[in-house]
């Protein structure tokens, strides 16, 4: 049983977010276009400054604010979706008419970036409680939905 580029792709996104130093959220990203990998990304401070993990603590959670109460200027990392389209950007890669695969469904900030860069579709495993991203998402015509990998595939090999 051969796994689809959806499947193949998430798990990518899965794989990601195991190399996240976010205390509270891990999370992971692969921008694809013509079923090719054009970037990857996960959650963590930006280069060349210490992460959460090595700090032992996050500010933003000792604050006590819930999921889904974005106070960025509280936490240090950069998130999946952004490190994603910052490091195709870095890299001289356009991201125009791509798809994004994450983990999670995008935040209010990743998906103002996800729209700015040209991304036509978002692929997301976890549902995110945020309505602004989604109305903001849809009224930019930016296609959206959600996959769950074939994780028995993964046990068989």
């Amino acid at each position: 049983m051969r796994p689809s580029f959806d499947e193949i792709f998430m798990r990518m996104a899965l794989l990601m977010s195991e190399r996240s130093t976010c205390l509270s959220r891990k999370t992971g990203a692969v921008l694809v276009k013509d079923n090719k990998v054009l970037a990857t990304g996960y959650n963590g401070a930006p280069s060349k400054t210490k992460h959460c993990t090595e700090l032992g603590f996050c500010k933003r959670r000792q604050s006590g604010y819930k999921s889904g109460e974005y106070k960025d200027e509280l936490c240090r990392a950069v998130h999946a979706e952004e490190n994603c389209l910052l490091q195709a950007a870095k890299f001289g890669i356009s991201s125009q008419d791509s798809i994004l695969y994450s983990t999670n469904f995008p935040c209010t900030m990743c998906s103002k970036s996800i729209i700015n860069a040209g991304v036509k579709e978002v692929i997301y495993f976890k549902d995110y409680p945020n309505e602004l991203s989604k109305n903001l998402l849809k009224e930019a015509g930016v296609k959206v939905r959600q996959i769950s990998p074939n994780i028995e595939h993964q046990k068989k090999l």
